[in-house]
């Protein structure tokens, strides 16, 4: 992947996630000058103007957008928030920085959905040319806020619009924070059925070479939909055990009865007592990888890391930051472990 330029001023939403975050450092070691806004409170730094705001008020982010070349949208919520909160966000928020753009005359958008937005194909691997077949509330909200972005692309917009896999890297949390500790604690770790499902991660630094090329790639590349994940993946047994072979305790992945197992979590879910959502339960019962060729072939994306070289990497930070107190601010973020509920209680069989 070419190394491109940045351009002069870059807005990224969401910078005070891990996604948002990482590009703001990106931009800012390439000298863009770079406005980072977030409802959570975000440090000023030579380059970078912090605003604090909610995405979905409209004023705010047009005096954040103004004199801007380029917006990278990661703001987005998490499949954990409640429903209504989950639409709000991603579509209303989608919706002012469309708007605002417009308004303010941003000659770029970039805009950060997800492979969620194929709900659960069964054709692997999966082109940019699946139908959207959302499953549950995120899904569906994703793929509102792309229609959005098309919409404004057809009116004209230089509208990018990159679907990453589940991406991995220092500071990301959820279900992997579960395994590391598990792991950390000497524990084997469950997988439904035999564990041979292939499912495709990507590394959060190959997310955001990914997102810098974009910003500075011409109009005709740049404006188009790209799937984006590992090129080199196994299964989810063999990606687990990676993390368990580098804590040092001789433990092992286990199999667990996969139809016995979705039934306690799908009823566990039901009443908030497991964090293991619908889709992902799905997910990790079936392949999940897409097709990354057209990134390949028009953006020259070449991802460095495979999924164990990504969830080591993450691993190694965690063990090193575990006692780190989280950072306060309003809403959860990727940052946050998974609060295991009952599933902490079944660490004793394992």
């Amino acid at each position: 992947m070419v190394n491109p330029s940045p351009p002069s001023r870059v807005v990224v939403t969401g910078a005070a996630g891990i996604l948002g975050s990482s590009l703001v450092a990106r931009l800012l070691a390439d000298g863009a000058e770079v406005c980072g806004l977030d409802l959570r409170e975000i440090a000023p730094e030579p380059g970078l103007t912090p605003r604090r705001a909610d995405i979905r008020d409209v004023p705010a982010v047009k005096a954040a957008f103004a004199g801007a070349d380029m917006v990278v949208h990661c703001a987005a919520a998490l499949p954990s928030y409640p429903a209504d909160q989950i639409r709000s966000i991603i579509v209303g928020g989608t919706t002012a920085v469309l708007r605002a753009a417009r308004d303010t005359g941003v000659r770029r958008v970039v805009h950060i959905s997800s492979t969620a937005v194929y709900g659960l194909p069964k054709r692997v691997p999966t082109t940019e040319d699946h139908p959207r077949e959302p499953v549950d509330t995120y899904s569906a909200a994703k793929a509102e806020a792309e229609e959005l972005a098309e919409k404004y692309r057809a009116d004209g917009m230089c509208v990018s619009v990159l679907r990453p896999k589940t991406f991995l890297g220092p500071g990301r949390m959820g279900l992997f924070s579960m395994l590391f500790e598990w792991a950390e604690e000497g524990r084997n770790f469950p997988v439904l059925g035999r564990g041979d499902v292939r499912i495709q991660m990507l590394g959060l630094e190959d997310l955001v070479d990914a997102v810098t090329t974009v910003l500075a790639a011409p109009d005709e590349v740049a404006n188009d939909t790209y799937n984006l994940g590992a090129a080199r993946f196994g299964t989810i047994r063999e990606d687990f055990q990676s993390v368990l072979d580098a804590a040092g305790r001789g433990r092992r992945v286990v199999s667990v009865p996969a139809h016995a197992a979705v039934g306690v979590l799908r009823l566990l879910e039901r009443f908030k007592l497991s964090p293991v959502y619908g889709r992902l339960l799905y997910k990790l019962l079936a392949d999940s990888y897409v097709s990354i060729g057209k990134a390949q072939d028009r953006l020259g994306f070449t991802p460095r890391l495979s999924n164990q070289e990504a969830i080591l990497r993450t691993y190694d930070w965690w063990r090193r930051h575990r006692a780190e107190p989280a950072a306060r601010g309003t809403g959860r973020t990727s940052r946050e472990p998974w609060r295991q509920g009952v599933l902490a209680m079944s660490k004793v069989f394992f």
